[in-house]
């Protein structure tokens, strides 16, 4: 449904700004209805006709008048929070004076005009005024605070929901940035140890010196094009962690072998970017590079129920006594903390054959990509 404002231009009005209005009414409608119900039934147990027609003008004209005035209390709830108990007494003390005195005045005049004085002992309005003025009066009073006391807590609860999505929003936010940090800090370090590796290559061996500067910009296109992503697929993950041991076997020859086990339920799980690369990067330098016979590296992937476990592997010299955590690391361990808090692990250990584990464990999701969110 369509409507036009005052230039011509037509403004949609959707069902959803057409629902709330629409619930209001029919709250106050069935309190209305209820009252005159009651109102009638009261009678017949008493022995008395039941005047429905006048129970209902009576009862409708009294809470559709109290509808119409829900937006005034309201505004002068929002007014007056916050600024103690001083400014609130002064406000709607006076207030519920004025607005039950009108609503009295304005609900009888209603009622007059539309039922008269029946059976009542008055022949004008000013004697029915009189008659009921007390009771409806107190009425009105009452109504007016009990309407003012259900509308602060209403807003009370929408404040405290609004800090709540507040606060959740300044919490991802933070953790985004420190992702973000975290992730940044390993591009330059895996890029200056590469280039170490190619310059040592330089004069010895150019060939594969250009090799590994060929592997390099594959590897660099690949980063760039997950620049601003905190997590992507594991395939993808494991696309960039080839290209990099294709630039590592250039270096290290048949002294290396590789081997990727990735479970095919797996491969599209969601993952940190650059998880991998410096864990195997550290295997690599600490545990392969200076053995003097072939060595092996393996990456393990697994559906353990609700987790992802991915493992890295070497056989290697093994991690010396008393050997301090590295970048690589501390920045997987502090980056699966901002993620996942204590629902994920990393775990460093010696294995017992030789060589070194690292065992990373965390809450298994499926990766979404933009365009199917």
């Amino acid at each position: 449904m369509a409507a036009e404002d005052e230039d011509g231009v037509s403004t949609r009005i959707t069902p959803q700004r057409l629902t709330r209005p629409a619930l209001l009414l029919g709250f106050w409608t069935l309190i209305a209805l209820s009252y005159t119900v009651s109102a009638g039934l009261s009678s017949i147990s008493e022995g008395r006709a039941a005047h429905w027609p006048r129970a209902m003008v009576w009862n409708f004209a009294d809470f559709y008048l109290w509808m119409l005035l829900v937006p005034l209390i309201a505004s002068l709830g929002r007014h007056t929070a916050g600024h103690g108990w001083r400014r609130f007494v002064a406000v709607h003390v006076p207030a519920s004076l004025c607005i039950a005195l009108a609503h009295v005045v304005v609900h009888m005049a209603i009622f007059w005009s539309t039922c008269g004085a029946g059976s009542m002992p008055v022949s004008t309005f000013g004697a029915f005024l009189r008659m009921e003025f007390a009771y409806v009066y107190h009425f009105a009073l009452l109504l007016y605070w009990v309407i003012l006391a259900v509308l602060r807590g209403l807003e009370s609860q929408r404040r405290l929901r609004d800090e709540r999505l507040r606060n959740a929003e300044l919490a991802s936010q933070l953790a985004q940035s420190q992702l973000r940090t975290l992730r940044v800090q390993l591009q330059p370090h895996f890029l200056f140890n590469t280039l170490n590796a190619i310059s040592a290559l330089a004069l010895a061996d150019p060939i594969q010196a250009r090799l590994m500067i060929a592997r390099l910009s594959d590897l660099l296109r690949l980063t760039l094009e997950e620049r601003h992503a905190l997590e992507v697929p594991l395939a993808r993950e494991l696309e960039l962690l080839r290209c990099y041991l294709e630039i590592q076997q250039v270096r290290f020859q048949d002294r290396l072998s590789t081997h990727i086990d990735v479970a095919m339920d797996t491969v599209h799980a969601a993952v940190p970017s650059m998880i991998l690369q410096p864990l195997v990067e550290n295997a690599l330098r600490h545990g392969l590079l200076d053995k003097p016979e072939p060595g092996q590296l393996q990456i393990v992937s697994r559906r353990e129920g609700g987790e992802l476990y991915l493992r890295v592997d070497d056989d290697g010299l093994g991690l010396p006594e008393g050997a301090a955590e590295g970048l690589g690391l501390g920045n997987t361990r502090a980056r699966l903390k901002v993620l996942f808090g204590e629902a994920a692990s990393v775990v460093l250990a010696r294995k017992a054959e030789g060589g070194t584990r690292v065992e990373l464990r965390f809450p298994f999701r499926e990766h979404v990509t933009e365009s199917a969110a």
